[in-house]
């Protein structure tokens, strides 16, 4: 795990906004974007529609809608982030 990974999770123990974490890491929204699609590949995160309605990923979603959706860290990634 890197430390923009880290942060991230730091950022997304509870359902945030995309906006939200972008303000508290300080990143562009471009490499926030890659990053939290990495995560989301190791499962380490998971998407939803809104606070309670998870998405099923897909890539072609994710790339149109990612500003709209918000994420949440998945035990894996607590384990992961905790165990650093």
């Amino acid at each position: 795990m890197n430390e923009l990974e880290f942060e991230i999770l730091d950022q997304i123990y509870f359902v945030e906004s995309f906006e939200k974490i972008r303000q508290a890491v300080g990143i562009e929204a471009e490499t926030l974007k890659q990053t939290l699609k990495t995560m989301i590949e190791k499962g380490w995160v998971k998407c939803f529609l809104n606070h309670f309605s998870e998405v099923v990923m897909d890539t072609e979603n994710f790339e149109e809608n990612y500003q709209n959706y918000y994420y949440l860290a998945t035990k894996e990634g607590l384990l992961a982030h905790n165990s650093r």
